[in-house]
């Protein structure tokens, strides 16, 4: 990264990080985790430095590009914490003698949030055909009758399910 973009995001993370830190703890009602995403607000920042230089010429500009940055991330975290209370909910009903380890429920809970992060970007339809026949077990035959839809509107779901979380995980691996 050029020194002047170093620079320009040194700035910025001093002018703007208080404000952002306020404005995600009002948000999230906890100065921990406001403080983390604050943090992974000015990451994304160096991460894509050019993307922010394009889109952002003053400090409203600035102030508007950190605030969506911040909504996204409060997003993610709070789907995150919806999957994990799902996920402590089920390993509760566990009998204590097939618990797993702490290693690998945060394994498990890392998938999970993978997972759940994927299916998050297919069409509803498409997501719910995907979950009804991978999760639970159904037929085609029986998701277009519990959805009512067509065999073949199940299938061309199930085709674009299938060629969206291929190429959405290529660009996980490839990252």
């Amino acid at each position: 990264m050029p020194a002047v973009e170093k620079a320009a995001i040194g700035s910025l993370y001093q002018e703007h990080h208080t404000w952002l830190f306020r404005l995600l703890n009002r948000k999230l009602h906890n100065s921990a985790d406001a403080a983390d995403l604050a943090q992974d607000a000015f990451i994304n920042l160096l991460k894509k430095p050019k993307h922010f230089v394009d889109n952002c010429d003053d400090k409203s500009g600035a102030r508007n590009y950190l605030s969506r940055v911040a909504s996204g991330l409060c997003v993610d975290f709070w789907r995150r914490q919806q999957v994990e209370r799902a996920y402590l909910d089920v390993l509760a009903l566990r009998p204590e003698a097939i618990a797993i380890s702490p290693e690998q429920q945060y394994n498990l809970l890392e998938t999970l949030f993978e997972i759940d992060k994927l299916l998050s970007q297919l069409p509803d339809k498409v997501a719910t055909v995907f979950i009804l026949a991978q999760l639970d077990g159904l037929s085609y035959q029986q998701i277009a009758s519990k959805q009512g839809i067509s065999l073949r509107s199940v299938n061309n779901y199930m085709a674009i399910a299938l060629v969206k979380l291929a190429k959405l995980m290529d660009g996980i691996t490839n990252d």
